[in-house]
This record gives structure tokens, sequence and C-alpha cells, in this order.
């Protein structure tokens, strides 16, 4: 591996975000927002909740779409922050909004899948975290329908 001068990473850096959405999001995240995790994830959780107003209901369809947008917000999200708890609250707080939001899970087949395996995802990740917040993430996924 080459070892590199500080300026000539801070080059790399620049010549990196000038090209793809999601490489300037990322340096965004790691040079302002990775210092205050919780801050991010509330705002990370705002911008779910006001996407899940948007929602489109007339047809079952629309609703579909609508939740896999929010879904890629939401792994693209996780990928960012690289950490499980973090991760965990955001999918947990994903199928509760989808089960407050009175969407008939049961009537399409797509929609009761995405749920279930966002459901079977967060307890994958709080199976991998310590104890002491497993049992915290645990109970809020036990309130889930």
């Amino acid at each position: 591996m080459i070892a590199r001068k500080p300026n000539e990473l801070v080059d790399l850096c620049l010549r990196l975000a000038k090209f793809k959405k999601e490489n300037k999001e990322l340096l965004t995240y790691l040079l302002f927002d990775s210092s205050d995790e919780d801050n991010y994830i509330a705002e990370v959780k705002e911008e779910i909740k006001s996407l899940f107003t948007e929602i489109n209901f007339s047809h079952l369809y629309f609703v579909k779409k609508s939740l896999r947008k929010i879904l890629r917000i939401i792994n693209k999200h996780a990928r960012y922050m690289n950490s499980k708890a973090a991760e965990a609250s955001m999918r947990i707080f994903y199928c509760t909004l989808i089960a407050e939001s009175g969407i008939p899970i049961e009537k399409n087949q797509v929609i009761s899948n995405m749920y279930n395996g966002q459901k079977k995802k967060s307890i994958e990740v709080v199976q991998s975290m310590h104890e002491d917040l497993q049992y915290e993430f645990t109970k809020e996924i036990k309130k889930l329908p």
C-alpha cells in the first residue's frame, strides 16, 4: 500500500466528490454528521416520516413503490452510519410506521414480504449487538404486529 501525503488525500477526496451523488452524501455524513449520530438518526427518521405522509393510498401499487423508495433511503443511511444500533432503530421505525399507517399488509404479498423482511432484518441486526442493547430493541420489535 502506498502512503499518501495529506495534500494528495485531499485531492483524491475532492475528485471522488465530483462524481456520484452517493459519494457526496457519504463525505457530507463523514465530515459533518458522524460526530452526532443521535441527531442524524432523528433527521433520517423525520425524513422517513415525511415520506410516509406523501404516500398515495389510492392504489396498493403506489404504496408499494413508495415503501420501496423509503427502504432504499434507509439502506443508504444504514450503510453510511455503519452502526448496528442505528440500522436497527431505523428499520424498527419503518415497520412501526407501516403498522400505524393502516396499510393493508395482508392484501398485497409484496408489501407483506417487505414488512416481514424488514422485521426479520431488524431481529438479525439486534441479535448481533451487545446484550444490553438487545434487550431494548427486542422490546420494540415485540410491539410490532
